[in-house]
C-alpha cells in the first residue's frame, strides 16, 4: 500500500485537513465491504473524489501468530481487513488492533473518522481525528446477538462526535436529544443505476426463466428482520403468485425458511446484478417483521424498488409508512390477508401515469450524490469554524 503518511509522520493540522490535497477519511465499520453494497458503500464511494478513504472492517481469524493486514481497493476506496491469529485471546485483541490501526496509517492523524459501529471505539480512541461522524445507520443494539457494550461505547461514541447523521428519522427522533449536531439522513437513490428502460431492456437472469409470472420479490440480507411467518402464509394464501427472495442468509438458521413450490430462494447477487432481477419482477414486498431490530430501519430498498419501476408492498415499518405510503407511493400490509390485497391493489398502481409521476417526483428529491455532498458540507463547516477559532 502507498504511504499516505504526511512528511516526516506529522500529525494533520486542522488547516491542513482544508487543503486539496484529499486528506484522509478512516472509516471504521462492522460490516463487510463485499457483503452487501449499501449505505456505507453508496456514501463512501463518492467520499473517494474528496478524500483518500481506508474502510476498516471487522478483523477475520487466521492460522499463524503474526496479525497484519489485507488490502485492496475497490471504486476508489482502500479496504482493510485487520487479520488476527485464531489463537489470540480475547482480552489482548483490542490492544493488537489498536497497534496494527497505527501502523497502516503511518503517523497520519485522519481529518475524519467515521464510525458505523461504537465497537470499534475499543481499538481507535487514539485517532485524534480532526472531525469524528457517527453515522448512526441501524439502532445495533436491537440486533440479534448484540454486544452488551454497544449501548456504552455508543454514549462515548456521542461524546467524542462533532456530528451524528441516522439513518432514517424514526431514529433521529429517538435520538435527538442526545447530540447538539445530529441529522436524520434517510435512505438515498441511485436512480439511473435502477431505471427501467423500455427501449433497452435487460437480459432476463437465468434463474427467473422457469419462475412463472406474478412475480413478487425481495432482495436484501435475510435475517432476523424477515418475518417469515408471514411468506410462508402469503404463499399459501396466494398460490397464483410466484415469490423470489434475493438475498444471503445470515443470523438466521437457514432451516427456518420457509419452504412451498411458489417461493424461489435465490441466494446473494451482486449489486450490478439487481437492476436485471428487478426489472423481470412485477411487485416488491418487504415483509419485515415488526420487532426490535425494525423499529428504527429506514429500507435502502423502498426508493430502489420504485426507481426499477416497481410497485411495493411493505409492512408498518415506520420510515416506509412515512413518507412513503403516506404520499400513495408504497401499499401496507399489516397481516397476511391485508398483505395479500395489498399487492393487487399495488399491480394495479404500477399501471397508473399519476403513481409513475408521483413516484418519479419522490425519487427526484433525494439521491446519494446529494446526500454525500449535504454531509460533506457539514464536515467542512466544522473544520473551517475550527481553523477561525484557532485564527481568533
Amino acid at each position: 500500500m502507498e504511504n499516505n503518511a504526511v512528511a516526516g509522520g506529522a500529525p494533520l493540522s486542522v488547516r491542513a485537513a482544508l487543503t486539496p490535497t484529499r486528506p484522509l477519511l478512516v472509516c471504521l465499520s462492522h460490516l463487510r465491504w463485499n457483503f452487501v453494497f449499501q449505505r456505507p458503500q453508496h456514501l463512501l464511494t463518492r467520499a473517494a473524489r474528496d478524500y483518500r478513504v481506508i474502510y476498516v472492517e471487522e478483523p477475520e481469524l487466521i492460522i499463524g501468530d503474526d496479525p497484519g493486514w489485507q488490502l485492496r481497493i475497490d471504486k476508489g476506496v482502500t479496504v482493510a481487513t485487520p487479520l488476527l491469529p485464531r489463537d489470540l485471546p480475547a482480552v489482548k485483541r483490542n490492544g493488537v488492533l489498536a497497534g496494527l490501526l497505527t501502523r497502516l496509517l503511518a503517523g497520519e492523524v485522519p481529518a475524519v473518522a467515521w464510525y458505523y459501529t461504537p465497537m470499534a471505539l475499543e481499538f481507535s480512541r487514539h485517532l485524534g481525528a480532526a472531525v469524528t461522524v457517527y453515522d448512526n445507520m441501524d439502532e445495533l443494539s436491537l440486533f440479534a446477538q448484540a454486544d452488551s457494550r454497544i449501548v456504552q461505547l455508543e454514549a462515548e461514541l456521542m461524546a467524542r462526535a462533532h456530528v451524528v447523521f441516522t439513518g432514517g428519522h424514526s431514529l433521529y427522533e429517538a435520538k435527538r436529544h442526545r447530540h447538539s449536531n445530529i441529522h436524520p439522513v434517510p435512505s438515498s437513490i441511485d436512480v439511473e443505476h435502477f431505471r427501467r428502460d423500455p427501449a433497452a431492456p435487460k437480459a432476463e437472469p437465468g434463474d427467473l426463466a422457469a419462475i412463472r409470472h406474478p412475480r413478487v420479490g425481495f432482495f436484501g440480507v435475510i435475517d432476523e428482520r424477515m418475518d417469515m411467518a408471514l411468506v410462508g402464509q402469503l404463499a399459501d394464501l396466494r398460490p397464483d403468485l410466484q415469490f423470489v427472495m434475493v438475498g444471503p442468509v445470515v443470523k438466521i438458521d437457514p432451516a427456518s425458511r420457509p419452504l412451498r413450490p411458489n417461493i424461489h430462494w435465490l441466494g446473494g447477487r451482486d449489486y450490478a446484478e439487481l437492476p436485471a432481477y428487478l426489472h423481470h419482477w412485477d411487485c416488491g414486498f418487504m415483509p419485515f417483521a415488526l420487532n426490535d431490530a425494525t423499529r428504527f430501519i429506514s429500507p435502502t430498498k423502498t426508493p430502489e424498488f420504485l426507481a426499477a419501476g416497481l410497485p411495493v408492498v411493505s409492512t408498518p415499518v415506520r420510515d416506509v409508512v412515512n413518507p412513503y405510503a403516506a404520499l400513495g407511493l408504497v401499499r401496507i400490509g399489516a397481516t397476511a390477508q391485508e398483505f395479500a390485497r395489498a399487492i393487487d391493489t399495488a399491480m394495479a398502481d404500477a399501471t397508473n401515469p399519476a403513481w409513475r409521476r408521483a413516484v418519479t417526483a419522490q425519487l427526484a428529491t433525494s439521491s446519494w450524490d446529494s446526500t454525500w455532498a449535504s454531509m460533506r458540507g457539514r464536515i467542512v463547516e466544522i473544520l473551517e469554524n475550527e481553523v477561525e477559532y484557532a485564527d481568533a
